[in-house]
């Protein structure tokens, strides 16, 4: 079985509620027919009833037997705005009302779902930018204990076997912090590597990766920081293999990996890699994808209190399908 269908064998094992916020795209109809149909989740779908039913007509689906909620009447909105202003302690919303406006927009509205255990996960971005899904989910799911960022990853599923494990590698971040310091670096690393190991047989071997390998471009000040990060990352999690400042073929490409950083339990032989900021991450994450024929899910956010997943505008029913697996497994 390969691993997108293993994902979905193992979501449809759990049953889990995963509220799509974005019910009124087709896309996300269809997803919801296919999640319900094989198993990988119980979807609930969010929006205005005639608008939702207009956009299963236009994908050609049936919704029977799928739950749908419209925020702006639900019975569970009024007591969603009085958690909502007590949860944010009058940082965006004063009154009642003013909260009440805000958990009545979707993506508000299923991350209050999820918060309060209606729903196991959400997964949304279909239509909105990864800066609003973002800010529900931040405000209202909130993050892990300890945890002091959010962070993205990607799961590249590439058709040569040879890289990764079995063809999978792990990007991260490409989707959340444009220009991450040391620290914040090493917090992305660390995320990075307990996400694949929730998913993945294989241990992670986490390369943090740079324009430098091992001392080849100088003490430049972004080699720098990816040294530093990596110092930090092996501190916080000594149990994970990190290697830092290695170069995209030396951390994928065997030989390369011997030559240029020998001994080394990552270089030539990485599964999760680690992007110096926002602009190399995503690059290359397309490039991967539009060149190399490798299939992308995500952006998968990392280090909320309960799993939220971002999608690309761009997406299609299966990659929101995906996307409903990874957090339902989570869950």
């Amino acid at each position: 079985m390969d691993f997108l269908a293993s994902l979905r064998a193992r979501a449809a094992e759990r049953r889990k509620t995963i509220v799509l916020p974005e019910g009124e795209d087709p896309r996300v109809a269809t997803a919801a027919r296919l999640a319900a149909d094989d198993g990988v989740a119980r979807p609930v779908l969010l929006g205005r009833p005639p608008r939702i039913a207009a956009a299963a007509a236009q994908a050609g689906v049936s919704l029977s037997g799928i739950l749908q909620e419209d925020p702006a009447v639900s019975a569970r909105t009024g007591s969603f705005a009085v958690i909502y202003r007590e949860l944010r302690g009058g940082k965006d919303v004063r009154t009642l009302e003013e909260a009440r406006r805000v958990v009545t927009q979707p993506l508000s509205y299923g991350a209050m779902m999820v918060r309060e255990g209606f729903a196991d996960g959400s997964v949304g971005g279909a239509v909105h930018a990864t800066a609003d899904v973002l800010r529900a989910a931040i405000r209202i799911i909130g993050l892990q204990e300890g945890i002091r960022l959010v962070s993205s990853c990607f799961f590249m599923v590439h058709p040569d076997p040879r890289w990764g494990e079995d063809g999978v590698l792990l990007y991260s971040d490409a989707g959340v912090n444009p220009n991450p310091d040391a620290e914040q670096l090493a917090d992305i690393a660390i995320l990075a590597a307990r996400f694949w190991s929730r998913f993945r047989t294989q241990p992670p071997r986490v390369a943090l990766l740079s324009f430098s390998t091992k001392g080849s471009g100088g003490d430049h000040p972004d080699v720098l920081k990816v040294r530093r990060a990596g110092e930090i990352a092996r501190a916080r999690a000594p149990e994970v293999a990190f290697e830092d400042e290695l170069q995209g073929d030396a951390a994928l490409v065997a030989s390369v990996g011997e030559r240029k950083a020998p001994g080394s339990r990552v270089a030539g032989r990485a599964n999760v890699l680690v992007f110096p900021d926002l602009d190399a991450g995503n690059i290359a994450y397309k490039l991967t994808e539009r060149l190399a024929g490798a299939q992308a899910i995500g952006p998968l956010l990392v280090g909320l209190a309960k799993p939220a997943h971002d999608l690309s505008r761009g997406c299609s029913p299966m990659d929101i399908v995906n996307a409903m697996a990874v957090a339902a497994i989570q869950a």
